[in-house]
Formats: structure tokens, C-alpha cells, sequence
């Protein structure tokens, strides 16, 4: 009777051996190869695990930029770790297989698979069948290494793609960014009337910015070199510019920055669709937002006192750019507030409270009190 219950326990461990081994080779090849944005359960505990511990250490923090340097190191470390929870996964996978196989006592089993996959050598395992599973399991270890040494070029390439625009940024509409100090210095130096050709470049931005932060998530917390810098508030004061020209400003109309509107909205939409924050995908444009008309008034008395020609009906006005940031608003906050980003006019300065579609679940990183939206 005994027999039979170490060989059943045999046949678990070499059946739960190989689960674990192809849920983390699976893991592996959804989040460094798939070139799409799959969430891996495996990343995903970890990032979330990670985040609770760096926002426990940053809540003592005084100021933000104390808490900023604590979290700099939030997604880099666990990016890093990344690859050491597969290989202490596949260890212990093949740890199994090796004893459900008759490789006897459960420590032997753990050398020979850590010295298997490490390619150490130190200890062969009997039997050619263990040999082959040897093999095969070592091959797994090059394997993981080689994407990891092939993805950490392509990521970094990626995070300097957006963080020289969003560093151009400072020059144009301050630190923190701002849509009336963009717009207020391209009048004063005569530029204005070619900021539709200016705003091209930031569709392209958005269309980046899309493609490698769904593919690469963990690029979302990668925070700027500039504690007062953050991709998350860029985004939002480009498309705010960009809701000004198309709605505010005294002048023609502008597809540009219509298209650039709808560009980046979408691209703010997608990255929210993986972190699972709420957003109504099809608002309508009297819904309620996060900015309110107190603010927009103080927004066009900026633009009047540097000269820029406003549209005279200031009603009509705000429906239109209210009508185009009811497409981003809760995107863009919601975003500002996973990454805990610094404080900027009308994104990281506030929390969404309305009471439509639903209200986004809180970061686990952030520390720091946000201020209620004015509406």
C-alpha cells in the first residue's frame, strides 16, 4: 500500500513538474516574444507583489521627490527579477520531474536541476533518460537567457524613443507641461500658426508609445531621467494643446490636431485596457470630466493675457474641447495615477470621483494623496 502511494506521488510530482514548466516557458514567451499586449498571470503577481513593497518603503517619503527616487527603482528591479523567478521556477519544475523519475532522495533531484539549467556541470544524473531531461532542461536555461539579453536592448530602445520627445516637451510648454504655456510661447515667437505641423510629431509619439507599452507593460513605470518629468503628464498636456487648437482658438479649423486627438486617445485607451482601467469607450460629449469650467475659464483668461485670439462664444467653446476630453479624461488620469506621476495641470493633479462608468481601482503604488477633481 505504501508502494503504490509513493508511486502515485511520483506521478503527481512528474505531472506538476511539467505544468510549472510550460506555465513558465509560456510566461516567458508571452511577455518577451508575443508582440502584443497578453498578460502573463506570473508577471503580473510579481509587478503587483513588487508594488506593494516599493509603496510601503516610498509612504514615509516626505516630499514627492523622495518618493520618486524610491519608485525610479520599481520597474527596473522588477524587470530584473523578472528572469531569476523563471529560472528558480524551472528549477524547482524539473527538481520534480527529475524525483517523480526515480531520481532519489528530493535533494539529489534539486542539485542535478540547478546544475542542469545553470549549465554548472558539477553533478550528472544516472540513466540516460535523466540524461536527456538534463539536456533539454539546460537548453531551457540559454533559451531564457537569450531572450532576456535580446529583449533588454529592444526596451530600453523603446523607453529613449519616448523619453526624447517628452524631454523637447520641457523647452516648449514648461516643467510641469502646460497646453497655455505651449501655446502662449509659440505666439510669442511667431510659431503658432505652424503648430499643426508641430503636432505630427506627436502623433507618431502616441503611435509608439501604443505599440511598445502594450507589448512591454512593465515600460509604463519606467519613470523620466527628470524627477519632474513623466511620459503620462506629456500626454496629457499634448492632447490638451491639441483640444485647445481644435476648439478655442480663433483661427481655422484645424484635422490635424483632430487626428492627433484621436490618435492619442486611442493609444492612452489601449495601454488602460491592460491594467484594467474603467473608461467608457463610447462617451458621449456632455458626459461629465475631471476639468471643470471654473478651470477652462482660467485656461482662456492665460491665453487672452498673451495674445492669443479666443473664440468669442466661450460656451460653445468649452462643449467643443469638452467634447474632445471626454475621450481621454479617464484614461489619463487614471494612468497618472497607476504610474504616480508628478504633479501636472489637469492629469497626476487629481483622482476621478464621477459617478459614470465605474471608479478605477487605485494604484498599489501610490503614496501620495491626490487632489479631488473640481467638477
Amino acid at each position: 500500500m505504501r508502494e503504490w502511494a509513493v508511486v502515485v506521488l511520483q506521478v503527481l510530482a512528474v505531472a506538476a513538474g511539467v505544468v510549472l514548466a510550460l506555465f513558465t516557458l509560456f510566461s516567458a514567451i508571452t511577455t518577451v516574444v508575443l508582440p502584443r499586449s497578453e498578460s502573463s498571470i506570473l508577471v503580473r503577481a510579481e509587478f503587483i507583489a513588487l508594488a506593494w513593497v516599493f509603496g510601503l518603503i516610498a509612504h514615509d517619503r516626505r516630499s514627492y521627490a523622495a518618493r520618486d527616487r524610491v519608485l525610479a527603482y520599481y520597474a527596473p528591479i522588477g524587470l530584473i527579477l523578472l528572469p531569476g523567478l523563471w529560472v528558480v521556477l524551472i528549477i524547482v519544475a524539473f527538481a520534480l520531474i527529475y524525483w517523480g523519475s526515480g531520481l532519489d532522495p528530493l535533494r539529489e533531484a534539486f542539485i542535478v536541476s540547478g546544475s542542469s539549467l545553470l549549465t554548472l556541470g558539477f553533478d550528472r544524473p544516472p540513466g540516460l533518460p535523466h540524461i536527456v531531461l538534463s539536456f533539454v532542461e539546460a537548453a531551457l536555461g540559454l533559451g531564457i537567457v537569450a531572450l532576456m539579453i535580446s529583449y533588454l536592448p529592444s526596451f530600453y530602445s523603446a523607453f529613449n524613443r519616448r523619453e526624447a520627445l517628452v524631454g523637447m516637451l520641457e523647452a516648449r510648454a514648461g516643467d510641469p507641461p502646460s497646453a497655455s504655456v505651449w501655446l502662449a510661447r509659440y505666439h510669442i515667437i511667431g510659431l503658432l500658426p505652424q503648430i499643426e505641423t508641430e503636432l505630427s510629431q506627436w502623433e507618431a509619439w502616441f503611435a509608439d508609445i501604443e505599440e511598445s507599452h502594450t507589448s512591454n507593460p512593465a515600460l509604463v513605470f519606467f519613470r523620466s531621467p527628470q524627477p519632474g518629468r513623466s511620459w503620462i503628464t506629456a500626454a496629457g498636456c499634448i492632447l490638451d494643446t491639441a483640444a485647445v487648437v481644435a476648439s478655442t482658438i480663433d483661427r481655422p479649423r484645424s484635422p490635424q490636431a483632430q487626428l492627433l486627438i484621436r490618435t492619442g486617445y486611442l493609444s492612452l485607451r489601449h495601454i488602460a485596457d491592460y491594467f484594467a482601467i474603467d473608461y467608457d469607450p463610447q462617451p458621449r460629449p456632455d458626459d461629465p470630466i475631471s476639468v471643470s469650467r471654473r478651470e477652462f475659464d482660467l485656461l482662456l483668461v492665460e491665453l487672452q493675457a498673451a495674445g492669443i485670439p479666443i473664440k468669442a462664444d466661450h460656451d460653445q467653446a468649452f462643449r467643443d474641447w469638452a467634447g474632445w476630453r471626454v475621450n481621454y479624461d479617464r484614461a489619463l488620469v487614471g494612468l497618472a495615477g497607476l504610474v504616480v506621476a508628478p504633479e501636472a495641470r489637469w492629469s497626476s493633479d487629481r483622482t476621478l470621483n464621477l459617478a459614470r462608468p465605474r471608479v478605477r481601482r487605485r494604484s498599489p503604488l501610490a503614496t501620495n494623496s491626490r487632489r479631488p477633481s473640481t467638477k
